[in-house]
């Protein structure tokens, strides 16, 4: 990456929904970046009337905006008003299995070998495709516990403390030195907002594991029974049959793979949140609302990587059976599987369906 020469870093923001939005106040209030954030369905609010955020570290703000907004990603190299970016901040959700990719969305707007691509976002292996896609760029981690959600277009209620955890990625193309500066750039830039914790944490790979332990056990189970994780707490059995196995399954593939989580993460992960909470993980909330889910990264992952270490994982294989099944229910209502019947010319009992490209 090379080095900034302005006064404030040029920063695109892609997915500008309650995490993108909090990360686009925090880089403009820090003061050392200018913000360009790409909305779709908050374009026309936001453009008429702003952000209207109830922040827990910032407190009410009005019809606040980035330094610009965009309706989609700019292409660098064919407009003239769009500078090259010193960095792309990634906080949409990651849907893998899904068209277009995150590589894809971003490429318009990305310089090689200049452009740093922060990833915050969930899930393991995020970084390979983008490493292959922009071999010469540095790819960075960032891990949010920030609580906010986007209750309708350009409004945004922040309700848990903003804390991202920031590291390079290894990207076998570029000297680890640079990747680290480029983090440790962004780190830095993020974390010069007042009310806010950033901390770098070069381990990346124990970041993502330690995150996992949550993400697919009580995000994953909380989208398959609908169920908030305070009465999962009450229930009992869904904690004993169900989170506790999951998170032993995490732990014990990390620990194939090279990374050591401490026994006490289970427990303490187990109680995170509390029994007066009633509080619903992201990927639920996503089925609830008809959206696709982010199942591949969080469940997929670990598991195909359980497979090549050969560790055995029964509770993880049966709920990425069970989320991949709830992920093929909503391509087919938003159109994207095609159920042949048998009243179509040509089809009989035991047509296959067909995915719409």
């Amino acid at each position: 990456m090379s080095s900034i020469t302005s006064a404030k870093a040029n920063v695109l923001v892609v997915g500008s929904g309650g995490v993108g939005t909090m990360a686009a106040f925090a880089l403009e209030k820090g003061g050392k970046a200018s913000v360009t954030a790409v909305l779709r369905s908050n374009f026309a609010a936001v453009q008429q009337s702003g952000f209207d955020i109830k922040s827990l570290d910032h407190g009410d703000i009005q019809a606040w905006r980035p330094s610009a907004i965009r309706n989609s990603v700019p292409n660098t190299a064919t407009d003239a008003t769009a500078q090259p970016y010193d960095f792309i901040v990634v906080t949409t959700k990651n849907i893998a299995d899904i068209a277009p990719s995150v590589a894809e969305i971003i490429a318009p707007a990305v310089s090689p070998g200049h452009t740093a691509i922060a990833l915050v976002q969930n899930g393991l292996n995020i970084e390979r495709p983008l490493i292959a896609a922009f071999p010469s760029n540095p790819i960075i981690s960032g891990v949010s516990f920030i609580g906010a959600t986007e209750e309708k277009p350009g409004t945004i209620r922040h309700d848990d403390h903003d804390v991202l955890l920031v590291g390079a990625f290894a990207n076998p193309n570029i000297a680890p030195q640079a990747s680290a500066a480029a983090a440790k750039i962004f780190s830095d830039m993020y974390g010069s907002c007042p009310g806010i914790d950033v901390i770098y944490e070069p381990d990346v790979r124990f970041t993502r594991w330690r995150k996992l332990l949550y993400n697919a056990s009580f995000n994953s189970v909380a989208t398959i029974l609908r169920m908030d994780t305070s009465r999962m707490r009450i229930s009992e059995h869904v904690i004993d049959d169900l989170i506790r196995p999951v998170m032993l399954e995490i732990r014990a593939t990390a620990a194939a793979a090279g990374v050591e989580l401490p026994m006490e993460l289970v427990d303490r992960m187990i109680t995170v949140d509390t029994f007066e909470a009633f509080f619903k993980p992201s990927m639920c909330q996503d089925i609830e609302k008809g959206n696709y889910i982010e199942f591949e990264n969080i469940v997929g992952e670990p598991l195909r990587e359980a497979e090549r270490l050969g560790v055995h994982t029964p509770a993880l294989k049966v709920i990425y059976g069970l989320l991949k099944g709830l992920q093929w229910q909503r391509m087919e209502a938003k159109g994207l599987v095609k159920i042949p019947l048998v009243s179509e010319p040509g089809m009989k009992y035991g047509s296959k369906p067909r995915v719409v490209t």
